[in-house]
């Protein structure tokens, strides 16, 4: 290094500092003319304080951080605490509290923040979540895997807090909407593969698999955990692709179910070999890519979620009934009127409803010489069921009560896709998948019926 460079810079000043120094104690104002120099408070952030104060006294009482950790006291997490083996009198190093895991994550639905690594820097760095820690140290790691990885205490938790507002009268099913929204996967569309590649991607992570068991072998010593690591990371991606392969099977056979017209053409099979149980769906900008199909159900009279379901099936037509069965079976109460789109209309799906005993409003589109008031009127081939499914969408009556989706689930969709981290699915795998989607529900039940929970 050149000695005299060196030299010179310690006595020359730098220009950037300068420029920074002048930008952080700018020069005083001038006096106007036979004015003395006005007397300013200017900003000191070089003096050293001493400040006594508590995490629980610089956030506000009325704080909505408060409110969730209050809710989040209230509700019972056992089935969270049951995997836990640290115990009293046992060996082992102390768990993190559940209702702290429980309410950073329902506090960072809330917040839009679906990352485990941002939840994890604003645990470090802004106040709210540095109450809820309470000087509890967390990784990314521990947050990431307990949000994924308490999927059936998760929908208990949900079906409780469903039921508590089902318990204030505040909440009903008698009268449900349901919609769905696409929400983008974490899969690019490049990692979509017909079969013929994906055998190929199968052969060259098997061969890499032994490669490196062969290198272990020879050296056990060198490097183990790097080792370890290579393998496990191997072995995860033979296991992608086998997962990738059987997706492939399921995408060809559901497509030549779906085969109406032999002369259509037929574009080939792929499956993601990052995201197996993603689907390439056609999303709201008429675009397709990698997505999930959320199904939310909602009360219309509370606006509350009353269910989520997670699909990788763009069509929507065969999912009110299995909605209606889950919403019965968590709420033991029966449906009685289902609100649905243009999206589920299906002529079985009428006759099923009906067979429910469940008056099912769903428009009657318009096909062929069928427009207008034309199209309530029942077909000769319909089924009475079928026709007096027309005769009923075509009266005042159901018309208002089907004007109630638009103002119920269209404005949760883009509440819980805007607000509650529903834009994109930054984990894999269908079950992970309806995690995420059940912590967004919850946030968004939270927000809304937070201090009725705590009065119930």
């Amino acid at each position: 290094m050149n000695t005299y460079r060196l030299f010179t810079d310690a006595l020359l000043p730098d220009p950037m500092a300068a420029v920074s120094a002048s930008a952080e104690n700018p020069a005083p104002l001038a006096p106007s003319a036979n004015a003395q120099p006005p007397r300013l408070r200017v900003p000191q952030r070089d003096q050293v304080a001493m400040r006594y104060a508590s995490l629980d006294m610089l956030v506000p009482p009325e704080h909505l951080v408060r409110l969730v950790w209050q809710v989040v006291g209230a509700l019972d997490l056992t089935a969270f605490a049951a995997p836990i083996k640290a115990r009293e009198h046992g060996a082992g190093r102390d768990a993190t509290d559940p209702r702290l895991l429980v309410s950073l994550w329902l506090y960072a639905s809330l917040d839009n923040v679906y990352s485990g690594r941002e939840l994890a820097e604003l645990c470090e760095n802004h106040l709210a979540y540095q109450w809820l820690c309470g000087e509890v140290s967390l990784n990314y790691h521990t947050l990431n895997d307990f949000r994924v990885g308490h999927g059936p205490a998760l929908d208990e938790l949900f079906t409780q807090v469903l039921g508590r507002l089902m318990q204030g009268g505040l909440v009903q099913v008698q009268r449900i909407t349901q919609d769905g929204l696409r929400v983008r996967a974490s899969a690019g569309s490049g990692s979509f593969k017909r079969k013929e590649k994906l055998e190929v991607c199968l052969a060259e992570a098997q061969a890499h698999l032994a490669d490196l068991e062969r290198l272990r072998q020879q050296d056990p010593t060198a490097g183990a955990r790097r080792q370890a690591a290579q393998q496990a990371a191997a072995e995860d991606r033979v296991a992608r692709v086998q997962r990738a392969l059987v997706a492939w099977q399921e995408v060809a056979q559901n497509k030549q179910e779906r085969q109406d017209n032999p002369t259509k053409r037929q574009t080939p099979s792929r499956a993601s070999i990052t995201d197996p149980d993603a689907r390439k769906m056609k999303m709201a900008n008429g675009g397709f890519n990698p997505a999930y199909n959320v199904q939310l159900a909602s009360d219309p009279e509370s606006r509350a979620i009353v269910d989520v379901q997670v699909c990788n099936g763009g069509g929507d037509s065969v999912l009110s009934e299995p909605m209606r069965q889950q919403i019965q079976t968590r709420t033991g109460r029966t449906v009685g009127e289902h609100i649905v789109d243009g999206g589920y209309v299906s002529l079985a799906a009428v006759e099923r409803a009906a067979a429910d005993q469940v008056i099912l409003y769903m428009p009657v589109p318009e096909r062929g010489q069928n427009v207008g008031p034309q199209r309530f009127f029942p077909h000769p081939d319909d089924s009475p069921t079928v026709a007096a499914w027309r005769v009923r969408m075509g009266t005042p009556e159901a018309q208002k009560i089907y004007g109630l989706r638009a103002q119920t689930a269209e404005t949760i969709n883009a509440d819980v896709r805007t607000w509650r981290g529903l834009a994109r699915f930054l984990v894999r795998g269908l079950a992970k998948v309806q995690c995420a989607a059940l912590w967004s529900a919850l946030a968004y039940n939270l927000l809304h019926f937070g201090r009725t929970l705590l009065g119930a």
